[in-house]
């Protein structure tokens, strides 16, 4: 197989000489509509609006004041460590006005992951939330950083009396002479000029700090757009001014920073902006801010086709949905057009080092419930290369490799992993992929995480979206455990709908009753080879990391615990 270009269209201008704030804030673009509404965000709760004219006052406000205050200037990291906040996205921007840099932090993070995290972006503040202060408080001290430098964004019927909050800051910014300048990038400077510094989700020993210039998610953010023919005028448009987004995803993953948040602005949509993510409470934003296009991660998806509440709702009026940071199977799909039937559904693929989006499902399907991630994006290319280094044929598996316009810059301050990862100009995206011609992918699974039975492939997230058809099951993983004859065998891990788990706990044996029922499920639907040889297991609850991403690692130990525990004798 050959490289294979995009098909999706001529990427224009994309502009290098700008800040991230600059381009979504302050400038136009021949691919930028009109906005037909000021509202760019709504807080979920409150119902409280925010107009681009607010958001440029309190993101010139709070810059003001970082710089008088605390000095923050070029190349400085201000680490947010937050759920979801109408002002996130205005620390974030202020910092960018003043040439530092912005690193979010998992608001879930302990205090070790967190001082890990300070010292590796080496923060100069931390802008918290009143939940986190606890944590943010003991990390800053075992980080060395002055508790004085710890920030809190202003949350209603919390007590910030004892600390310095973004709104006394924005305060006095607006009341004080200008402290700073803003930072204006040369031609070309937006490629090298770290924006962001995100961690990966680290397969493999501690996450990476991952260095994200400018230039990328402006990138990315044109990429989507001309994909998906933004500002154009034709039947179907999936992104139109006035639209209405949700924003349940976290502002501290890539996935929720440029595609569910910077690129719905640029297309001149609003954002519904959640700050703590409950399902049942999210069915009931969608109906009541009229919400028209869902972001999401496979285990909202999951929830959205398995949970009874979902039946108690009209959702005529979605009519986007999108799906992404793991693959979902053909089955979950499937399900999901059944419960929007007048959405365009699909999946889109990328990577923190990407910028993220690679590919997103073509434009002249409505919809697709194939299992697949998409076609590549404008300007992306890409190929398939097997384990030996030769270039795979297409619809043959192996590891995609793509060149983009959105590449990150590298792993801060770790040469040997940047070396592995981005190879003169490509990325190597350690996913195992099949692609045709048309530039259009199905991700198999990472690499490490392909089961091998018997010498066939077996990719554990297809046998997943088997499993979760079982009308007993609401989640889900698959993990390989060690065979002497087979070499691997796929157990299932399952959690179990609230009607089984009652029949379970009424009669006991119904547990083994329906772990023979989804082996039999799994059986009748796919190939010998692939059936549960390993058996199932009944859990309470799937781990994942934040952006939805199976912890297959924690599961696979707990399968070798299970196997090394020696059986009671009779």
């Amino acid at each position: 197989m050959a490289e294979v270009v995009s098909p999706a269209g001529i990427l224009p201008h994309i502009p290098d000489d700008l800040t991230l704030a600059q381009f979504i804030l302050d400038a136009e673009h021949v691919r930028k509509p009109v906005r037909k509404n000021d509202a760019w965000i709504i807080d979920d709760q409150s119902g409280r609006k925010i107009g681009l004219e607010e958001l440029r006052t309190r993101t010139y406000g709070l810059a003001n004041a970082l710089s008088i205050r605390y000095n923050i200037q070029e190349d400085d990291v201000v680490l947010i460590y937050s759920p979801n906040h109408t002002d996130y996205l205005v620390a974030a921007w202020a910092a960018h006005r003043l040439g530092a840099a912005v690193s979010g932090a998992n608001p879930l993070f302990t205090v070790d992951e967190l001082v890990y995290q300070i010292n590796t972006v080496k923060a100069a503040v931390i802008i918290t939330h009143p939940d986190s202060l606890k944590v943010a408080l003991s990390s800053a001290h075992a980080a060395g950083v002055s508790t004085d430098r710890i920030i809190l964004f202003d949350v209603e019927g919390a007590d910030t009396a004892q600390k310095l909050t973004v709104q006394a800051l924005v305060s006095q910014g607006l009341a004080s002479v200008q402290n700073f300048t803003e930072r204006k990038l040369a031609p070309g400077e937006g490629k090298t000029k770290v924006a962001f510094l995100n961690f990966s989700s680290g397969t493999t020993g501690r996450p990476k700090a991952v260095a994200i210039p400018h230039y990328s998610p402006i990138a990315n953010i044109i990429q989507l757009a001309t994909h998906h023919k933004v500002g154009e005028e034709y039947a179907g448009q999936r992104f139109e001014p006035g639209d209405i987004c949700c924003g349940v995803l976290p502002l501290y993953h890539i996935y929720g920073l440029v595609f569910n948040v910077h690129y719905i602005f640029f297309c001149g949509m609003t954002l519904v902006l959640t700050a703590k993510y409950n399902f049942l409470d999210f069915l009931k934003n969608i109906i009541r801010h009229r919400i028209t296009h869902l972001v999401l991660v496979p285990p909202q998806i999951v929830l959205l086709c398995k949970h009874p509440a979902v039946k108690s709702y009209d959702f005529s009026h979605v009519r986007y949905i999108n799906s992404g940071a793991a693959p979902l199977s053909r089955e979950v799909m499937e399900q999901l057009a059944q419960i929007f039937p007048n959405a365009a559904l699909g999946q889109s693929y990328g990577l923190t080092e990407s910028g993220p989006v690679i590919s997103s499902w073509a434009l002249d399907k409505k919809s697709d419930l194939s299992g697949g991630t998409g076609q590549l994006l404008p300007g992306i290319i890409g190929r398939v290369e097997k384990p030996d280094g030769t270039l795979a044929d297409f619809d043959e598996p192996g590891e995609l490799v793509v060149k983009t316009q959105a590449l990150a810059l590298g792993y801060a301050n770790n040469l040997e992993a940047t070396k592995e990862t981005f190879v003169n100009g490509w990325l190597r995206t350690g996913d195992e992929v099949m692609m045709n011609r048309k530039g259009e992918i199905v991700v198999l699974d990472r690499l490490k995480e392909m089961l091998k039975v018997r010498g066939f492939q077996v990719a554990p997230a297809e046998l997943e979206g088997c499993i979760l058809d079982h009308p007993d099951v609401t989640d889900t993983c698959v993990v390989g455990i060690q065979d002497e004859y087979s070499g691997e065998l796929p157990l299932a891990f399952v959690v179990l709908r609230p009607e089984a788990v009652k029949r379970v706990e009424e009669s006991p044996p119904a547990a083994e009753e329906i772990k023979a029922s989804i082996m039999k499920h799994v059986a009748d639907n796919k190939v010998g080879y692939k059936k549960l040889a390993g058996g199932v297991e009944i859990i309470d609850v799937i781990p994942k990391n934040p952006s939805g991403k199976l912890l297959r690692r924690v599961l696979r130990d707990k399968a070798r615990e299970m196997r090394m525990k020696p059986k009671a004798k009779l």
